[in-house]
């Protein structure tokens, strides 16, 4: 490999494009709705929160669902007519008019598609016709979910009673935050039962550089306070003016951000007389240096961006019944540490470690907090990325699959499956270099320190061959010679292959103190995938595929002397693919199949059926090698290993309707209970290879349940794990890093991306 290139520091610079995407599945899915639901609730192009917010959900259980789940949007109005709305709309409330309300109902209940109505509540949205809404909820027969946005303390008696015959019209609550609940129960005595939180969602980020935004938006050198939402004087921007002359005396650079055009029903009322005390204000105090208004509504990507580049983010609503709110969950998800007034939302989601509470109007206090945050960087560091995994729970897809499960257990019908995304290596783009593909990555961003192993770049080429092999896209062809050229360049003289390598290709300490079996092992089985496309790539890598032979056969005196199983399943994966392009390997194939058929004959016993005394990682791979040692030498004894082998360690991973992978907190001994695996430690990469298993032994044994396997092992990455979260991110096309005891690992590394793309590709027949 040439070593100017490997020591450039342009290395993180893009060099290809793939937009493709796959769509032709190996088992098809039903496209007809297992589900139908219909959402109640303003929508764009209306423009107000809850607008926003119904349409978050559907696109996310649009992106979660897909063909699953039919969604039917009803839009609330206050007028006659309905051209504002996409024509696919086919429901409206008039808010304003009575008999819309009994319309409405008798159209959904002769709708037979129509299985449950959620209904996205305001109290200001129904306070034209309230009784005609309770009404409407009697007549309605279907399933009725209610959505509070709003539950207010201490109400008084013709309130509380209404909003009790609010609850007893419906099959079930959902509120956002456990104040809300505990007010239901508490004060509106509602059962508990009866009530399900699921917290305001939140929208994935790519994770932007901040000083690079910074200068997007011309604010480079400017420390960034910044409140965003449709303006009013509940929002009391009032209260951060009066605390900004205080501080820019000190940080001259400050500049505060007022993000978000004046809430319509303002304007209709008022007009602009709010932003114009504020403005009068602003010259009054001197600040106008200070200050900027951003006197629109904000594109969701510009938006998310101005959020990203903030310093310390500031919600200073007046209103101690506000519920809940949209604009502070979104600053959370965004890394903002955040200082706020002590709505219940903010009480219980902003703990001292992400933030701080003041007293509603406080403007010296919160001048005060501004500063202890704007004097300590790593302080206010710390801040945002506590509220950035704290948050990580609520982002739409995660909130989709909560509703999801929720809709499921108030329907008659067949439960809801997921869908699969598209294929697309966005993020092994991003992650690769003109070198190889970099092992880590800090939440979404390559760590360039982190190097580069010979591990991940198998697994790379691997993938990158099965997408070329699938699609023939010439652009990934640039990634496969870089895969390849990184692999050859960890070839010793003796053959055998070193494994870690630093940002600037020089091979590490760290090769001297491991094991590297199995990542040789590793590299011969991407080799054999490199060159079993032999009669497909293009005559240009000529070449570099009779340099892959040459490395594949130098290594090849080494394989008498490995014992590692997966070092040994791994070569046997390599020579089964390169076997397609020649002959007499039998023997070979024999010799290393023979290793492991007699470490499984010397573990095994009537309880235990396996090649070692635990299980570890990647266990699947070995009795994958052993049916395709049969394939290739149809030795009976080799699949009778493979199908008990696999069959007894499915008997461990499959339990109760979930995928449960062995832990790396702790390996699985023989003798353990299943009931005593340790929770957390799961990573992508043993639902690949279990995944990939799974194909191999449903070609062999197709009347077994082998593909529902796939497809319930593959739901672990789309939320259906013991976490109910994704770990694949819709956003970025990577993977996250795994499972943890109570959390999503967030970073994204090659690994677990790579892992994530073998999976999804398992499910694909070649476009050829």
């Amino acid at each position: 490999m040439d070593k100017s290139i490997m020591t450039s520091k342009d290395k993180l610079k893009k060099r290809f494009k793939i937009k493709k995407k796959i769509s032709s599945p190996l088992f098809p899915s039903n496209k007809k709705a297992n589900l139908s639901v219909m959402l109640i609730t303003t929508f764009p192009p209306r423009e107000c929160g809850i607008a926003t917010y119904s349409k978050d959900l559907a696109e996310g259980l649009k992106r979660m669902y897909g063909h699953s789940m039919h969604l039917e949007i009803c839009p609330l109005t206050n007028f006659e007519g309905t051209q504002e709305y996409p024509k696919d709309i086919h429901y409206f409330l008039n808010t304003a008019s009575a008999s819309s309300f009994k319309q409405l109902a008798q159209q959904i209940n002769h709708d037979d598609t129509i299985d449950i109505v959620m209904i996205q509540h305001e109290f200001g949205l129904f306070s034209k016709n309230k009784t005609t809404f309770l009404e409407f909820l009697s007549l309605l027969k279907k399933t009725k979910i209610l959505q509070f946005h709003t539950v207010l303390p201490q109400p008084e008696n013709d309130f509380c009673s209404y909003v009790q015959r609010i609850i007893a019209q419906v099959d079930h609550v959902v509120v956002m935050t456990d104040s809300s609940k505990n007010l239901l129960t508490n004060e509106y005595h509602a059962k508990p039962d009866h009530i399900s939180i699921i917290n305001h969602g939140t929208h994935l980020i790519p994770h932007n550089d901040k000083i690079q935004l910074k200068k997007k938006y011309n604010l480079v050198d400017k420390t960034v306070l910044s409140t965003f939402g449709l303006l009013g004087p509940g929002k009391s921007i009032e209260t951060t003016l009066d605390a900004l002359p205080s501080l820019t005396k000190k940080y001259p650079d400050l500049i505060f951000l007022i993000l978000g055009k004046t809430h319509p029903s303002l304007i209709e009322g008022e007009g602009e007389k709010y932003r114009e005390f504020l403005i009068k204000k602003v010259n009054d105090l001197n600040i106008t240096n200070n200050v900027k208004f951003i006197n629109k509504f904000l594109p969701l990507n510009e938006l998310l961006e101005y959020l990203q580049l903030t310093d310390v983010y500031l919600f200073t609503s007046k209103d101690p019944s506000q519920a809940v709110s949209g604009t502070f969950s979104y600053a959370m998800s965004c890394g903002c540490p955040i200082i706020s007034t002590p709505i219940p939302h903010a009480l219980e989601f902003l703990s001292e470690n992400k933030g701080k509470i003041f007293e509603f109007g406080d403007s010296e206090k919160l001048a005060e907090y501004i500063e202890v945050l704007l004097k300590d960087p790593e302080y206010r560091k710390a801040l945002g990325l506590n509220c950035l995994h704290a948050s990580a729970s609520s982002s739409w897809e995660n909130i989709a699959l909560i509703h999801g499960k929720l809709f499921e257990k108030f329907s008659k019908k067949s439960k809801l499956n997921f869908m699969k995304p598209p294929i697309e290596l966005d993020h092994l783009e991003r992650l690769t270099t003109s070198m190889g593909v970099i092992q880590f990555s800090n939440l979404n961003e390559p760590e360039l320190k982190s190097g580069y192993t010979l591990d991940d770049n198998a697994r790379a080429l691997i993938a990158a061959c099965k997408y070329y092999e699938l699609t023939n896209e010439k652009t990934v062809l640039d990634s496969i010679e870089i895969y390849v050229s990184f692999i050859l360049h960890c070839q010793r003289h003796d053959g055998s292959f070193l494994n870690y390598v630093d940002e600037n290709g020089k091979f590490t300490p760290q090769n001297d103190t491991v094991n590297l079996e199995d990542a040789n092992g590793r590299a011969l089985w991407s080799l054999g995938c490199f060159i079993n496309l032999k009669k497909i790539l293009p005559k240009k890598f000529r070449y570099l595929l009779e340099r892959a032979e040459e490395s594949f056969n130098e290594f090849s005196e080494h394989i008498p002397h490995y014992n590692s199983p997966r070092a040994l399943a791994f070569i046997i994966k390599g020579l089964y693919k390169k076997s397609s392009n020649e002959c007499n390997i039998s023997n070979e194939v024999t010799s290393i199949a023979q290793k492991l058929a007699n470490m499984y004959k010397h573990e095994s016993d009537d309880n235990w059926q396996w090649y070692e005394s635990y299980f570890t990682y990647g266990n699947s791979v070995l009795p994958q090698s052993m049916l395709l040692a049969y394939e290739m030498t149809d030795i009976q004894e080799f699949k009778n290993i493979a199908l008990n082998s696999f069959n007894f360690l499915l008997g461990h991973l499959f339990r109760k309707g979930k995928f449960n992978i062995i832990s790396n907190k702790t390996w699985f001994k023989y003798g353990d209970s299943v009931h005593d695996l340790p929770l957390g430690g799961q990573q992508p990469v043993d639902v690949a290879y279990t995944l990939l298993a799974l194909k191999t032994f449903h070609r062999h044994f197709p009347e077994k349940d082998y593909d529902k396997k796939m497809e319930l092992s593959f739901s672990w990455f789309l939320g259906n794990n013991y976490l109910n979260q994704t770990v694949y991110n819709h956003l970025t096309k990577g993977c996250h890093d795994g499972i943890e005891t109570i959390n999503i690992n967030l970073n994204q590394g090659a690994e677990s991306t790579i892992s994530y793309l073998l999976a999804r590709m398992a499910f694909e027949a070649p476009m050829r």
